[in-house]
C-alpha cells in the first residue's frame, strides 16, 4: 500500500557487499586538490608580494633617528614577509653604535616590528682629544662636539668594555646614589684597584676596587655629611674622613 514505509532489500546471505567503485577515486582527487591548494598558498605567501612588507614599525627610540634604524634594517618594500630573515635584520641594526639591544618580529599581514634599546651615556671619555659618550658597560658609542653638563669624566688609560680599570670605575659610578652621582665630576682608575672619585667642592673619595661597591656607595652617602676633603671607603667596614 502506498501509505506503508518502504524497506530496503536485505543483502542475500553469503553474497559480499561491493563498495561504491568511485569512492577511492574521489578521495584521490580531493587529496590532489588539497595538495595543489597548499602549494599555491605557500607560493603566494613565500614568493609573491601579496603578503609582503608594507610597513616597518620602530619603537624604543629616544635619541637615534628612525631613518638610521630602517636604513640599517635593509628591508625591501614588498619583500615576502615570510622570507624576511629577522635574525639578520637584528644583527644589522645591532651593529649601530648607539644600539644596546634589538628584537625583530613579523606582524602579519605586512609589518616588520623592530624594538630598540638604546645605549645610555653615563660618562664622557676623551680619546685622541675628542670626547665620547660611554655607557655602563664601557662601550664608546657617540662622539661629541662638547662635553654635556651633568656627566662625569672617565679618566682611564684604555677605555673599553674589556678593560678591567674601566669596569671598576664604572662599577663605582653606577653604584652611587643619585645625590652623590650628581656631585661626581671625575672617576679615575689607573688600575682596577685604585678607583678615585672627585666630587664637587674639591672632595676626593678613595674607592679602591670594584668589590663591595653597593656597600661603599651606602657608606659614602652617609659620610658626606661630615666635614672633610678626603673620604676613604676602600674598606667599607672601616672608613676614614680627613
Amino acid at each position: 500500500m502506498s501509505g506503508q514505509p518502504r524497506t530496503l532489500p536485505r543483502p542475500v546471505a553469503g553474497v559480499p557487499v561491493v563498495p561504491a567503485p568511485h569512492r577511492p577515486r574521489r578521495l584521490l582527487v580531493l587529496a590532489i586538490v588539497l595538495t595543489v591548494l597548499a602549494g599555491a598558498a605557500g607560493w603566494v605567501v613565500g614568493f609573491t608580494g601579496v603578503l609582503g612588507v608594507r610597513a616597518v614599525s620602530v619603537t624604543g627610540l629616544k635619541t637615534l633617528p628612525t631613518g638610521q634604524i630602517t636604513d640599517a634594517a635593509g628591508l625591501r618594500q614588498g619583500e615576502p614577509l615570510a622570507r624576511v630573515d629577522v635574525a639578520a635584520v637584528a644583527d644589522r641594526v645591532g651593529r649601530l653604535p648607539g644600539v644596546a639591544r634589538v628584537a625583530v618580529t613579523r606582524s602579519w599581514p605586512s609589518t616588520v616590528r623592530i624594538a630598540v634599546t638604546e645605549r645610555f651615556g653615563v660618562a664622557v671619555v676623551t680619546v685622541a682629544g675628542r670626547p665620547w659618550l660611554v655607557d655602563a658597560t664601557g662601550v664608546r658609542f657617540q662622539q661629541l662636539s662638547a662635553v654635556p653638563a651633568g656627566l662625569p669624566r672617565l679618566a682611564v688609560r684604555d677605555a673599553g668594555p674589556g678593560d678591567p680599570a674601566t669596569a671598576a670605575a664604572l662599577a663605582a659610578l653606577t653604584a652611587l646614589t643619585p645625590p652623590v652621582r650628581a656631585a661626581l665630576r671625575v672617576v679615575t682608575a689607573q688600575t682596577p684597584d685604585s678607583v678615585t672619585l672627585t666630587l664637587s667642592g674639591g672632595r676626593t673619595v678613595l674607592w679602591g676596587g670594584a668589590a663591595d661597591s653597593p656597600a661603599k656607595a651606602t657608606v659614602l652617602a652617609a659620610l658626606l655629611g661630615r666635614s672633610g676633603t678626603v673620604y676613604d671607603v676602600s674598606t667599607p667596614s672601616v672608613v676614614t674622613v680627613r
